[in-house]
């Protein structure tokens, strides 16, 4: 973002006016372009749109400037060249993985990962032709290595994983990636950008469930995928465009490992992504192959409702860890609770790596367990009084889940130890109410 005077680098204030930058007579608020097409004078000028030679807008499928505004704060609040929203954080992670996969292709991904997108990529992509394999982040380097191959297109993680809770350790990951010359893929939907920005460590492509914290309220479903710009396609390198760490060398050839980005494509008369549109060449293909033809595109209604809640993002993030931070220390000395996993808490397993990736905060999500079954989880939720039982997380709101009976419960007990879900985990996403009455409740529920 950017004027005659300042160039705005804060955050907070990226929250309010990053994308739209309304000029004389416009409106304040960014306007909902509630128009599925947009008329031109000439057969010519729209010619070009669909050559990729102009830009401009001519069906919503592809392009909508409502959306498009929206993707541009997202893409500045990580220190991106590019975003593009998507329907749903699950369209999101596929496509961020499809945009650069084929069948044949493979893929390395972290086992700590959203129970759906487990099923995503242990299932659905396995039936497209595109094979994975699953990784513990706690492995040795030597053992995960050993999972790359010669047709691995790139490595998966969460920032924090949904719903244990572990911290992922973006800079070592991005190395083992790059030495492989491969991009590294961060979901970084518990953290945002507010906490972390996995940029700054190495990754190159941060993909988002924006229907959690960057909404907030719970009113609507969406995606985004943000390209760092710092992948070089060509030569499979990372190239250091201001980040901090993460730069490797490869020798792996970018025309045979990513031929859809390098090699001409034959639907738009022989166009060469990295060649026309240079470090926005993932994001642009994204948009000019897979959204033509998958579509998954947000509403711009639903954009236009998101970028309400990225106006307070950077205030809510900060109640969110304050609180959760006072609730997970309750639960740690409460004598009816088996474990609490938090990675603010100072003995936490993680403690150190969410220093170092998100010293400001982590999220408001914690996992703890009960002493007792599976059946004392499920009773415990069901005397909450305010606190409520949905499949959402990331709320204004404090709600609760139990993910081996929910969100989970199409993995089998073997998946579930695979993906860091005990039977008696329960998922606590702390809310930005008064944390006296969050903790009240979760007192007398427990009896």
């Amino acid at each position: 973002m950017e004027d005659n005077h300042h160039r705005v680098t804060s955050l907070d204030t990226i929250c309010i006016h990053g994308g739209w930058e309304p000029k004389k007579g416009e409106p304040q608020q960014l306007p909902i372009y509630q128009s599925t097409t947009f008329r031109y004078e000439t057969s010519e000028q729209m010619a070009r749109l669909f050559d990729l030679e102009d830009e401009g807008y001519f069906y919503t499928r592809l392009q909508n400037p409502t959306n498009d505004f929206v993707a541009k704060k997202i893409a500045a609040l990580e220190g991106g060249v590019a975003a593009v929203l998507t329907s749903s954080g699950q369209a999101a992670s596929f496509y961020s993985v499809f945009n650069i996969c084929q069948a044949g292709d493979h893929f390395v991904t972290s086992c700590n990962i959203y129970g759906g997108t487990y099923n995503l990529f242990n299932v659905t992509m396995r039936k497209l032709g595109i094979d994975c394999t699953f990784i513990d982040p706690d492995w040795d380097d030597d053992r995960i290595r050993a999972a790359f191959r010669p047709n691995t297109k790139c490595f998966f993680g969460e920032t924090i994983s949904n719903p244990g809770g572990n911290v992922f350790d973006i800079e070592r990951f991005a190395r083992m990636a790059h030495e492989h010359g491969v991009p590294l893929i961060i979901d970084n939907t518990f953290a945002t950008p507010i906490n972390c920005r996995p940029f700054e460590w190495g990754a190159d492509i941060v993909t988002h469930s924006t229907t959690k914290y960057m909404d907030g309220h719970a009113t609507q479903v969406g995606g985004a995928i943000v390209d760092s710009g710092n992948f070089d396609w060509v030569s499979c390198t990372h190239q250091d465009h201001g980040a901090t760490a993460g730069a490797a060398a490869t020798t792996a050839p970018g025309i045979e490992r990513f031929p859809g980005l390098t090699t001409p494509d034959e639907s738009y008369h022989g166009l060469t992504y990295t060649t026309a549109f240079g470090r926005k060449a993932y994001a642009t293909k994204l948009v000019s192959q897979l959204m033509r033809d998958l579509g998954s595109i947000p509403a711009p209604q639903n954009s236009f409702l998101l970028n309400i809640g990225l106006e307070t993002l950077h205030l809510r993030m900060q109640r969110h860890c304050e609180n959760a931070q006072r609730v997970a220390e309750w639960l740690e000395k409460n004598p009816r609770v088996a474990w609490v996993n938090y990675c603010g808490l100072p003995g936490n397993k993680y403690h150190a790596l969410a220093q170092k990736y998100m010293p400001k905060g982590s999220c408001g999500v914690i996992a703890f367990g009960l002493k007792g079954t599976r059946e004392d989880a499920i009773s415990f939720m069901d005397r909450l009084h305010f606190v409520s039982i949905v499949t959402h997380v990331a709320d204004a709101r404090t709600c609760v889940l139990h993910p081996a009976s929910h969100t989970h419960r199409q993995l089998s007990d073997e998946q579930l130890r695979e993906a860091g879900v005990a039977p008696d985990l329960i998922r606590l996403s702390v809310g930005i109410e008064d944390v006296n009455d969050i903790i009240a409740d979760l007192e007398q529920a427990m009896g």
